[in-house]
């Protein structure tokens, strides 16, 4: 059987979370691996509590105000001594000059390199010291950034936090190293058949708009940025008009609207960033082929879909799940892994974004069988589209997705996320009590109306990376 194929997918769908680019993004988490990993020793006692889950029950989310207008949504929880806050700054790499594509990632990549008073050094050595985790990454629609830390280092979390977006230091040593680091990055990833399928996929979609460039940038681009780049583009992208931030912890609302102020009050109130423009996904029916010597062909397949606002949304969710998205109840991996062996995995899911909207799919399979398994995953979304989902898979699926969701969000980051991509999308602070009737609201009528509106078999775009047989 074929080796798995890691494509990360989105989680139930924000422009917060994205595809092998994003949500939010390997430049960080992958290319500065040797940093992570020099963190872990000093976490591993904090450990626990930062995945300590919060109270079973009803998670009560409170509107924070401060008083310069600063809005977070916060979740208390004084259990255990931990705060996590998660932000998001609306733009993200989609806001990348043309010839400097990879600007938000280096700029993410760069921000708890030194602030103020602290080089870089210095700046590491207090979040050690303090046990603290403090971070940025950039996707195509946002600029992340989270804090986590114990109670007691409270004042120190927040200072540093606030030192990295208004005061970041950019200086020679660290801009080159982590250049370096990206740069390396770009190398390695130019050899991995899903980031090579990922980038031709997304370059043949959205041609022309700045969905086509990679969050990670070139290695051509990322070598022209300077730090003149960094301090323009931090201070266009990191505005209170485009800030989003979610709390939870041990914190109360009266000081959360404090330490707002404190961290945030600094910012400009408003950027010069444009506007990004609609589109939709043009992606050529058939297939695209890039050769690679390899005993396995990865690719990637696509259909044009859904912005997180549309009202077809999660019926378009229940029938992904039941379709590609449930793992080993999808008919994607019944027909594809479990009936023929053809692949360790195949999946498909929904990619919203703030302006566009993808269905994708990854496949890894031997070259010789290849052609089989696009011909069965057309099968699949012509038989989904023209008969929809049964009673009973819609029922099952509705009973998992409604199950598993309360398990996902199962501490403090967890639930976090979740209050920011709440915010980003437009969901309401009430959406937590509503979710479940929501998707158990979905009909089959619903079902069958949306695979009917998006599951266009002939239509779908393969890009795969390898030496299929024809």
């Amino acid at each position: 059987m074929p080796t798995a194929i890691v494509i990360p997918s989105v989680s139930e769908g924000s422009p917060l979370g994205t595809m092998t680019s994003d949500r939010n993004s390997r430049s960080r988490l992958g290319f500065l691996l040797p940093k992570v990993v020099g963190m872990t020793a000093r976490i591993v006692g904090f450990a626990a509590l930062l995945l300590a889950s919060l109270p079973a029950g009803a998670v009560t989310v409170e509107k924070v105000t401060s008083a310069k207008g600063i809005e977070a949504w916060l979740v208390q929880d004084h259990a255990n001594p931990i705060i996590a806050m998660e932000i998001a700054f609306k733009g993200g790499a989609a806001h990348d000059p043309a010839a400097k594509s990879g600007l938000a990632g280096m700029m993410a990549a760069l921000l708890d390199e030194g602030a103020g008073p602290h080089d870089s050094q210095a700046f590491q050595q207090i979040l050690e010291d303090k046990v603290i985790t403090l971070g940025f990454n950039a996707g195509r629609d946002s600029f992340a950034g989270h804090l986590k830390t114990l109670s007691e280092n409270r004042d120190t979390a927040f200072e540093l936090f606030r030192l990295s977006l208004v005061q970041p230091r950019f200086d020679k040593e660290p801009v080159e190293r982590i250049r370096g680091q990206l740069l390396a990055g770009l190398m390695r990833e130019s050899q991995d058949s899903g980031a090579q399928a990922s980038r031709a996929l997304f370059e043949a979609a959205f041609a022309g708009h700045a969905y086509a460039r990679s969050p990670r940038g070139t290695v051509e681009t990322v070598k022209t940025i300077q730090v003149a780049d960094l301090r323009a583009f931090a201070k266009g992208q990191l505005t209170r008009d485009r800030l989003v931030v979610g709390v939870v912890g041990d914190i109360t609302p009266q000081e959360l609207a404090r330490r707002l102020d404190e961290v945030f009050g600094a910012l400009p109130a408003t950027g010069p960033l444009g506007d990004i423009p609609e589109v939709v996904a043009h992606l050529p029916a058939g297939l695209v082929v890039i050769p690679k010597d390899n005993p396995q062909t990865t690719a990637l397949f696509a259909l044009p879909g859904l912005r997180r606002d549309d009202p077809d949304w999660y019926a378009a969710y229940v029938v992904n799940y039941i379709l590609g998205g449930g793992g080993f109840s999808s008919r994607l991996t019944e027909e594809v892994r479990e009936k023929r062996g053809l692949a360790y995995s195949v999946t498909s899911y929904l990619s919203p974004y703030a302006h566009s909207g993808l269905i994708v799919g990854s496949v890894a399979t031997e070259n010789s069988r290849f052609a089989e398994s696009v011909r069965l995953i057309k099968e699949e979304f012509r038989r989904m589209r023209d008969e929809g989902p049964s009673e009973t898979e819609l029922a099952d699926a509705k009973t998992y997705l409604n199950g598993s969701f309360p398990l996902s969000q199962d501490s403090t980051t967890a639930i976090a996320t979740l209050l920011v991509q709440m915010q980003v999308d437009r969901l309401g602070i009430d959406f937590l009590d509503r979710r479940a009737s929501v998707i158990g609201a979905v009909s089959l009528g619903d079902a069958r109306r949306a695979a009917k509106r998006l599951l266009d078999a002939d239509a779908l775009s393969f890009v795969a990376v390898g030496k299929p047989a024809r």
